[in-house]
C-alpha cells in the first residue's frame, strides 16, 4: 500500500475518534474515489504515490469547481462547505507553485523550444511538453498554459 493512501486512512481513522465530520466525510470519499481506481479496468492493482495524490488533486479540483458553482448559485453555505473540504485535500497535496515560480519555469522552457527551432504561438504544444514535468501536481493545467500563452505573446 502507498504511504499517501495509508497516511490518509490514519487520518481518517483520527478524524472519526475525534468526531470531526468535516475532515472524516472528505477523507472517505477520496478513499473511495482511490479504491474506485484500483479496482477499474481488467484486474484490481496497488496504485503509486503518484497516481493517489492525482486522485487526491482531481477531487480538490472538484471541490474548488462546487465551490464556485454553489456561490453562483447564490447557495453560500454549500460553496463555503466545498471550500472546506478543498483545503483538506489542499494538505495532502504539494505547495502549489507561486506565479514567479511558475513564470521562471516557463521562461525557461520558451527558451528551450526556441533553441529547438519553436517560434510564436505555434510553439504552444513544444513549451507545454517541456514544461508539465517540471510543474506536474504543483500548478493546475489551465494556470501553466495561460502563463505559456502570456510569455509566447508578449
Amino acid at each position: 500500500m502507498t504511504t499517501l493512501k495509508t497516511r490518509l486512512q490514519d487520518d481518517l481513522t483520527a478524524a472519526i475518534k475525534a468526531r470531526d465530520e468535516l475532515r472524516s466525510s472528505t477523507l472517505r470519499l477520496t478513499l473511495t474515489a482511490i479504491q474506485k481506481e484500483e479496482v477499474a479496468g481488467e484486474s484490481a492493482r496497488a496504485l503509486s504515490d503518484a497516481e493517489v495524490e492525482k486522485i487526491v488533486a482531481r477531487e480538490a479540483k472538484k471541490r474548488r469547481e462546487a465551490a464556485d458553482a454553489f456561490a453562483k448559485g447564490g447557495r453560500a453555505e454549500q460553496a463555503e462547505r466545498e471550500r472546506a473540504e478543498g483545503e483538506v485535500l489542499a494538505e495532502y497535496l504539494p505547495k502549489q507553485l507561486t506565479d514567479e515560480e511558475l513564470d521562471a519555469l516557463v521562461a525557461e522552457a520558451v527558451a528551450e523550444a526556441k533553441a529547438a527551432g519553436a517560434e510564436g504561438p505555434k510553439a504552444m504544444g513544444a513549451v507545454m511538453k517541456i514544461v508539465n514535468p517540471k510543474v506536474a501536481g504543483r500548478a493546475e493545467g489551465g494556470r501553466v498554459a495561460a502563463a505559456v500563452k502570456k510569455r509566447l505573446a508578449g
